[in-house]
């Protein structure tokens, strides 16, 4: 029998539950014999199902940014039967801490976020002066305040290739010999997006060596993709915004290569052993970079990155604009060689 259990609440952000899963198992490693329970919201739910060492997946379906006082509450009242030694919320708002408090876990652990004294009764602290990548603050979070942090175990998510060749087979869309996955979205802003017309370029020039081009990406993604197929001449098999997460993820097990900007399916990709190359404009590779060491995050570290701005400040998004489909290319070809 199950000596404790343990609840994490999760992120809201696809790819920050996938480095949660770092977490994860860092909390199988070092305690066994303790189920490990954690809550989500829809839009990362699904990925819960694609890692073993979570016992329990509990759904938040509290709407995005809602407080829902009362399905929070009433959620962490629901599981005080499972009896938690400990909480950890990953989360910094306030309403986040609201099922941990209920549930009745002994320990409730977190960053003190949104004043949210008493509510958590374990409270973490990051080092002052140094912005910590948000891996290690959901590793920090899985130990005692005075360990230091250990190395990080890579995300890795299971996969289901026949899940993959049936979405193929509903879709009507061909097994391929060898496909480069382009995921040209991103939902934080413009800012965080290579250009339309180098992702363009990627594609006919893999597409003329006998590749298969598949844009990925959910329907948040679907304005960006088509500005992509447009600009090269319809090379792309356009697959945004018609597959769930899973089937997502299914399909991405299918790929030879992965060019992605940083988002949640950069992670997803890493999480699955990908060769990945990452694009990175306003934002920091260093502070959210992909997990797997294989993969290689491009980013021009120019004096005014990283801005983590939505939209460039400067007008120019030379982050990225200056980052040429021929360096891509040769990141593809560096990546490939280390599988």
């Amino acid at each position: 029998m199950t000596s404790a259990r343990i609840l994490v609440v999760g992120p809201a952000w696809v790819g920050d539950m996938v480095m949660a899963q770092s977490l994860f198992l860092l909390l199988r490693a070092r305690w066994p014999d303790r189920e490990l329970d954690v809550i989500a919201p829809p839009a990362t739910y699904p990925l819960l199902a694609r890692m073993p060492e979570v016992a329990q997946a509990v759904p938040l379906l509290a709407p995005h940014g809602r407080l829902a006082l009362r399905h929070r509450l009433a959620l962490g009242w629901n599981l005080r039967p499972r009896r938690y030694e400990q909480a950890l919320v990953l989360p910094r708002s306030y309403k986040s801490a609201l099922p941990a408090w209920t549930s009745g876990a002994r320990r409730r652990t977190g960053f003190l976020g949104e004043a949210r004294w008493g509510l958590l009764n374990d409270i973490r602290h990051e080092p002052p002066g140094h912005k910590m990548r948000t891996v290690d603050r959901f590793l920090m979070l899985g130990l005692e305040p005075d360990e230091s942090l250990p190395a990080v175990i890579p995300p890795r998510l299971v996969t289901d290739p026949d899940g993959g060749y049936a979405v193929l087979k509903r879709l009507g869309v061909a097994r391929p010999e060898r496909v480069l996955a382009l995921c040209p979205g991103a939902e934080y802003g413009p800012a965080k997006r290579w250009p339309a017309r180098h992702f363009a370029t990627l594609a006919k020039n893999y597409q003329a060596q006998g590749w298969q081009i598949w844009l990925m990406g959910g329907p948040r993604d679907q304005e960006a993709a088509q500005a992509v197929q447009a600009l090269s001449e319809s090379a792309c098999v356009d697959l945004t915004g018609r597959t769930t997460l899973l089937e997502a993820v299914d399909l991405l097990g299918l790929a030879t290569a992965v060019v992605s900007n940083d988002s949640g399916l950069m992670h997803v990709a890493a999480a699955m052993g990908l060769p990945l190359v990452a694009v990175f404009g306003s934002s920091d590779p260093e502070h959210t970079p992909p997990l797997d060491p294989r993969a290689i995050a491009l980013s021009l570290r120019l004096s005014c990155s990283p801005c983590f701005a939505r939209h460039c400040p400067l007008g120019h998004l030379q982050c990225l604009e200056g980052l040429t489909p021929e360096r891509v290319e040769q990141a593809i070809q560096a990546v490939l060689g280390a599988f």
